[in-house]
């Protein structure tokens, strides 16, 4: 098993990414910190872990807080050890252009999707660097590279998100820790979903049509959070030791660089 004995925590674990992740990692032998704003799911995710074999710790957390993060962290590490990965997945979508865009909607996204990695990563790292050995693992997206329309909180901050993986791989390049991004594109979550039925009710048409009209990659189709959880698993192994500053997209051709 490519991850045995290892913790990780994962943040947005409840469902879609985050779930397949924390799934797999269960797989490959890693005990499993996670974090999820919603408490329901999140047990439901924490009793599967547990039933994989593996020690499991879950705590509500609004990432966006830095003494929400503090709390979960203290509380993981006590239960399970120093934490070996880290997998800031949590983010949310929503907004429109920039003029559309109010304060308070603005700095939730970014809260969320930015600023709730940088508070994490900011309260892992020390130990790791201590003990000189470490995985970070962003799940950004190719709005991360490239400008979605009507999304531009989202973007800026999987743009901010790439970019704060880069200065972490750079800073921590002779330490033993690797920073990595993941860019999905679309991806079969309840986001994508829901994004769906919004295309079905003002068009008229079938959850099969909506579907069909989401991808915009060369496959033609919309990827699978198992495919995203698979390179999650390479990267935080110890095969993926000389891959760090990376941005790499699972969008089926999308975007090629």
């Amino acid at each position: 098993m490519r991850l045995e004995n290892k913790v990780a925590l994962v943040t947005g674990a409840a469902r879609g990414i985050g779930k397949a992740i924390v799934l797999a990692f269960a797989q490959e032998g890693a005990d499993l910190a996670l974090a999820d704003i919603e408490e329901a799911t999140l047990d439901q995710t924490k009793q599967e872990i547990a039933s994989l074999g593996r020690r499991v710790f879950a705590q509500r957390c609004d990432v966006s807080d830095p003494s929400q993060v503090e709390r979960l962290v203290t509380d993981a590490e006590r239960t399970l050890g120093p934490i070996d990965i880290l997998v800031n997945n949590a983010g949310i979508g929503g907004g429109g252009g920039v003029w559309e865009t109010d304060h308070q909607t603005w700095q939730r996204i970014l809260g969320v999707n930015l600023m709730g990695a940088y508070y994490f990563s900011h309260r892992v790292l020390p130990r790791m660097i201590e003990r000189k050995r470490g995985r970070i693992i962003n799940i950004a997206s190719i709005g991360g590279k490239i400008p979605f329309h009507h999304s531009a909180a989202y973007v800026t901050s999987k743009h901010g998100l790439i970019g704060m993986t880069r200065s972490i791989a750079l800073d921590t390049a002779t330490l033993g820790i690797t920073c990595n991004a993941i860019c999905p594109s679309w991806t079969l979550t309840e986001m994508a979903l829901s994004y769906a039925r919004s295309l079905m009710a003002s068009q008229n048409i079938t959850l099969e049509e909506a579907l069909a009209h989401m991808p915009t990659n060369p496959q033609n189709r919309i990827m699978d959070a198992a495919e995203v959880a698979q390179l999650a698993v390479m990267l935080a192994s110890d095969a993926a030791a000389g891959i760090t500053g990376q941005a790499i997209n699972v969008d089926g051709g999308a975007v090629m660089y």
